[in-house]
């Protein structure tokens, strides 16, 4: 702008001699005018004034010096308060020629107004001046033209007789008809008529017949028999119901004659809505497709082809007093560890049935969990508020002692950090009956889970808070407090078998925490009322839950946060879910007494779905106080699977 103000006032500096002489005189510039065109300031020509956008002039003066474009640098503020302080804003336009500001005078408004209205521009003219009839009725003495009259206008039309002729010929022929007068009266025809080729309706192939009324009953009879009359309370009950929801639209009476039956109130009115059903009521016919039933149902292998599986009862161990709540197999299979509420923990020989040792710990065992690594012989087991660690010593000496040493080789530090949980060593008397360590936590304990690595173990406490999930280190004897808030009362924990993962299901949900990174990694949402068990798949890819309300959910966790598939094979509550180590199996015990196995493959290809079949239904178990089967669990080396029922008893299933 600064640039095209200097311009402007150089060119002002630089007028042309012609103008600056017109400027002196003071006069009319047209008066020394000789030429007959009007003096367009101008000059540009014919041409579209869109080309000189870009530029700072909008044309050229008879010297050839640019006319450079008014300053306007106003702003919509300014053009406000001009169009208030100015009156004569209204009449304001501007000359897209030149550029610049042009008010017009009374008599161009008016003109503008009147083509506005759509009239004449020419105040002068008038539109309605009376005609001059030059050709009238009347005998003039002067014609207004001496053209003589044509010879056609005396001699007939050949072209006109031939048309007549034709036209003559049509109707002779019968080409040509009179028109008929139409007929006033209006045509009906039966909408519902009979369908055939020859009727009008013919052509609708979709044609569906309306319903008919269905024939009155015995209840509808003026002299019905006395079990269709209704007694008081029927009479009182159908009067206080909705018109929708009475079986009948009417009570039925007793009269002593066809004669004594007063007309029907009600007859306009149902006709009436007959009427309208029929016509308003859409009817269409579908075409039924004729779907086999069974080409609906997923082909799943036979269950003879998913071999091996355990398909019958082998071995019952017998000996607890009371419902046995868990179990629990050593790392090679040989033994087996059972917590019961009678207060004593059993080791059985596997193979024999045989009960090797049994441990009283003085309370009810609520879990039971065996060292997974196989040169630790260690069984945790959770009784009232404290985690016992027994060594039972069965198997290898070797390994018993090793036991021994790993745990008598801990120095503790000279100053103790202040944990959760207290670490005590067991005494003499204790050390006898197997006893090494004992953790107390002051909160009921209910679960006692390790880690695949077995040096560390998670606790959950019955207690509100953030509280609830303990990890306990046993080489370093040390508790800690994975989480800082609580999500919900914790039900089951579990490691993840490859990755630093730690899954804790509340209620409602299964969340999966990353241990190194300490944050959330995942929020699994099972659907179910109230999750009971939890299980991870060797693998470490799925997670499958059990829950009250007899729902079993997969969840795949690269899939989806929601339930791969969702199984309801038990009628009761479920109670635990276990995988195979190996085998591509997992079963879960219920409390209808079952044991249901599915065969469960994982593939390694991520595009192919997890496939899963239920193959065995395994019974056995005694229903007791409404309890059915409370643990189940796999032999980490054969297609066996154990089972802990409420009637006091472990069944293999081989």
């Amino acid at each position: 702008m600064e640039k095209t103000t200097g311009q402007q006032v150089r060119w002002a500096e630089t007028s042309s001699p012609r103008t600056e002489e017109m400027r002196v005189q003071g006069g009319d510039e047209y008066a020394e005018d000789s030429s007959d065109e009007e003096d367009v300031r101008n000059t540009v020509g014919n041409v579209p004034l869109e080309w000189y956008d870009d530029f700072p002039h909008v044309g050229y003066d008879l010297d050839g010096k640019r006319i450079y474009k008014p300053i306007r640098t106003r702003d919509e503020l300014d053009q406000f308060l001009d169009k208030m302080d100015d009156p004569d804003y209204w009449r304001t336009v501007q000359d897209r020629m030149t550029g610049r500001d042009v008010r017009l005078t009374d008599e161009q408004v008016a003109l503008v107004q009147r083509l506005q209205r759509g009239q004449f521009g020419d105040v002068s003219f008038d539109p309605y001046e009376p005609a001059v009839d030059f050709f009238s009725g009347d005998l003039m003495i002067h014609p207004v033209t001496n053209r003589p009259a044509d010879k056609r206008s005396f001699i007939p039309s050949l072209v006109e007789k031939e048309k007549v002729s034709r036209l003559v010929h049509a109707i002779k022929m019968g080409w040509i008809q009179p028109r008929r007068p139409r007929d006033p009266t209006p045509t009906f025809y039966d909408l519902w008529a009979q369908e055939d080729p020859n009727a009008v309706l013919g052509r609708h192939k979709m044609h569906v017949p309306a319903p008919k009324l269905a024939l009155p009953g015995h209840a509808e009879s003026y002299n019905p028999p006395p079990e269709y009359l209704p007694s008081e309370e029927e009479r009182l009950a159908w009067e206080q119901q909705e018109p929708a929801e009475r079986k009948l639209n009417f009570l039925p009476r007793k009269f002593p004659s066809l004669r004594a039956v007063p007309a029907y109130g009600r007859f306009i009115q149902e006709r009436f809505e007959r009427c309208l059903d029929l016509y308003l009521c859409p009817r269409q016919r579908k075409m039924r497709v004729n779907v086999d039933p069974e080409d609906l149902i997923p082909k799943l292998p036979r269950p003879r082809d998913l071999q091996p599986f355990p398909t019958c009862q082998a071995l019952v161990y017998r000996g607890h007093g009371d419902l046995v709540r868990c179990l629990s197999v050593s790392p090679g299979g040989q033994w087996l560890a059972s917590g019961s509420d009678d207060g004593s923990v059993r080791l059985w020989e596997v193979a024999t049935a045989r009960c090797m040792r049994t441990v009283p710990v003085g309370g009810v065992v609520r879990s039971v969990a065996w060292n997974p690594h196989p040169t630790i012989c260690l069984v945790a087991v959770a009784v009232e508020d404290a985690v016992l660690l027994l060594n039972p010593a069965l198997g290898d000496r070797l390994v018993v002692g090793s036991t021994d040493q790993l745990l008598s080789g801990f120095t503790p530090p000279a100053e103790p950090a202040l944990q959760p949980a207290h670490w005590l060593e067991a005494s003499e008397e204790e050390r006898q009956e197997g006893l090494r360590l004992r953790i107390r936590h002051g909160k009921p304990v209910t679960q006692v889970t390790w880690h695949g690595r077995g040096d560390y173990m998670a606790v959950v406490l019955a207690a509100p808070g953030h509280t609830q999930v303990l990890i306990h280190q046993l080489s370093r004897r040390r508790s800690q407090s994975p989480f800082r808030r609580s999500h919900g009362q914790v039900q089951r924990v579990a490691f993840h078998p490859v990755r630093p993962f730690l899954l804790v299901a509340s209620q409602r949900s299964v969340r999966l925490y990353h241990l190194l990174r300490q944050e959330l990694t995942k929020k699994l949402m099972p659907n179910c009322k109230w999750v009971s068990s939890l299980a991870v798949h060797p693998a470490g890819d799925n997670v499958i839950c059990g829950s009250y309300d007899s729902k079993l959910v997969w969840f795949d966790l690269d899939l989806s946060t929601r339930p791969y598939r969702v199984l309801r094979h038990h009628k009761k509550a479920l109670r635990a879910v276990a995988f195979h180590p190996q085998y591509p199996l997992f079963a879960s015990g219920s409390d209808d007494g079952s044991v249901i196995v599915c065969h469960g493959m994982v593939y390694n290809d991520l595009l192919q779905n997890p496939l899963l079949v239920p193959v065995k239904v395994l019974r056995g178990h005694v229903l007791t106080r409404d309890l059915g089967v409370l643990d189940v669990a796999f032999h980490p080396t054969q297609p066996w699977v154990f089972s802990s029922g409420a009637d006091g008893t472990i069944r293999l299933f081989t």
